[in-house]
């Protein structure tokens, strides 16, 4: 992530920090609260999505599009708005609307900033519990209850002595579950459901692997941003490029990351 003069970054990250905390009031003002409760955008399945999500990408849109009318805003819920700047606010108001629903921390707000390239930053922003999580060049930092620290992905070790995350426990389609499971099966511990904040537990050096697939640009854009600003490496299953969605797989450092890829194809 050089593609940016420090002026641009710090502009940038100004204006991320305040649709955060933007949507950070959105979405704590229906979370926990009785009477909450969702439409389904899936006929064939589940997936909700709540006046909070509506509400929080509303006001960031409404945000962005007053101080940076040229810049491209690409939502969960609201579609892709084209600028002529070449960078585009990549934005997922409620990443694990079931979480949400639910009434777990783990749910979160995503925010990047990319150009034609991918990222450039990215925040992955826990409103309930209070921790935001910064990845930009130069900068790797989680700002929490107890103040601010820097991000750092785990050293290299075994597959056999890893923890492997991921949200779903079928995680794709069946052979992408199948994939997933030689992963799991090598791996020392597995954990599920963690939806973004999965993500950002391997910036902050507690978690190896998250591996998935079936994603959306603003369900991986930042993670992506964040978990390389602190170290670690995050592709689709072939090892390309992973900021379009599809199947992708963030880890600590490229030894865990070869590892796992070499079972995810197969081997």
């Amino acid at each position: 992530m050089t593609r940016l003069t420090e002026a641009a970054r710090d502009e940038l990250l100004a204006l991320a920090h305040d649709l955060a905390d933007a949507a950070r009031e959105e979405t704590l003002a229906h979370f926990r609260r009785p009477g909450l409760d969702a439409d389904n955008k899936d006929a064939a399945g589940f997936d909700p999505v709540t006046v909070a999500d509506r509400a929080a990408e509303s006001r960031m849109r409404g945000i962005i599009s007053a101080r940076r009318p040229d810049d491209g805003i690409l939502g969960e819920e609201m579609g892709h708005a084209r600028g002529t700047s070449g960078l585009t606010w990549v934005l997922d108001p409620i990443d694990g609307t079931r979480g949400y629903l639910s009434g777990t921390p783990t749910w979160g707000v995503l925010i990047a900033v990319s150009d034609a390239e991918g990222p450039l930053l990215g925040l992955i922003d826990q409103p309930y519990i209070g921790e935001r999580f910064v990845g930009a060049p130069g900068i790797a930092t989680m700002t929490g209850p107890r103040g601010t620290s820097a991000l750092a992905t785990r050293a290299a070790r075994p597959l056999e002595a890893a923890t492997v995350f991921t949200t779903f426990p079928e995680v794709g389609t069946p052979d992408e579950g199948a994939a997933f499971r030689r992963v799991a099966a090598r791996a020392r511990l597995t954990r599920y459901g963690m939806d973004c904040y999965g993500y950002a537990l391997v910036a902050l050096g507690q978690v190896d692997l998250v591996i998935e697939a079936g994603l959306n640009p603003y369900d991986i854009q930042a993670p992506i941003a964040v978990i390389e600003a602190a170290g670690g490496i995050v592709t689709d299953w072939q090892g390309g490029p992973a900021h379009a969605g599809g199947r992708a797989i963030a880890a600590a450092n490229p030894r865990i990351h070869a590892e796992a890829l070499a079972l995810l194809s197969g081997g």
